[in-house]
């Protein structure tokens, strides 16, 4: 790892989730993450997040032009989609997409794929409020497990690194935040038990 002289830079590109919609800031995943790293001993800031509740993967792209990003960052975790199925999206749409965006992580990762963690995408399908919607539970699973293929396989060819979380919010649907929505601190909290061994193998 990078010397503790010199504490590790960590980019979170996201939406809904990586923002931590409906909990606290020190709830978010990447806040957590980042709080079991020190715990661990690993010097890291406190994550840069570019992530706004309902992005697509096209307004991601412009978040980030916006943003300012000055590489090279340490440690790059990109989960994002959801957005692009809830609005009915193909999913060939949304793998030229992603894979402009993990190029984009990459390089800001400086050039170091394997410092580039992605995320799979939860299924909210599972939670109350889809069920309130009436919405398709099958059929959001569906999709949502076509284009978490489409992420993995782009990740796999670039050199990232992937981590499915989807099954943990199938098991855990009771996990949610109070608008019956979002993950709760709690489900976070798995995300990141899941993500944390990832991630260190990634900043050797």
């Amino acid at each position: 790892m990078k010397s503790t002289t010199s504490p590790l830079r960590y980019l979170a590109l996201g939406d809904s989730y990586t923002i931590g919609e409906a909990v606290a800031a020190h709830e978010r995943w990447p806040a957590e993450l980042v709080q079991r790293l020190r715990r661990a001993g690993v010097a890291i800031d406190d994550p840069r997040i570019v992530a706004v509740t309902g992005w697509t993967t096209d307004e991601l792209s412009q978040g980030m032009d916006a943003a300012s990003l000055v590489p090279a960052y340490d440690l790059v975790t990109l989960q994002i989609g959801v957005n692009n199925q809830y609005r009915g999206r193909a999913a060939d749409d949304f793998r030229g997409q992603f894979a402009d965006l993990l190029a984009r992580a990459i390089m800001l990762a400086g050039g170091h794929a394997a410092r580039v963690v992605v995320v799979s995408i939860p299924d909210w399908g599972v939670t109350r409020f889809a069920h309130e919607q009436g919405r398709d539970r099958s059929r959001i699973a569906a999709e949502l497990d076509a284009y978490n293929v489409i992420a993995r396989d782009e990740s796999h060819r670039a050199g990232a690194r992937f981590v499915d979380i989807t099954g943990i919010s199938r098991a855990h649907p009771d996990l949610v935040a109070e608008d019956g929505l979002h993950p709760s601190a709690a489900q976070y909290a798995l995300w990141v038990e899941a993500i944390e061994p990832i991630v260190r193998a990634a900043l050797r």
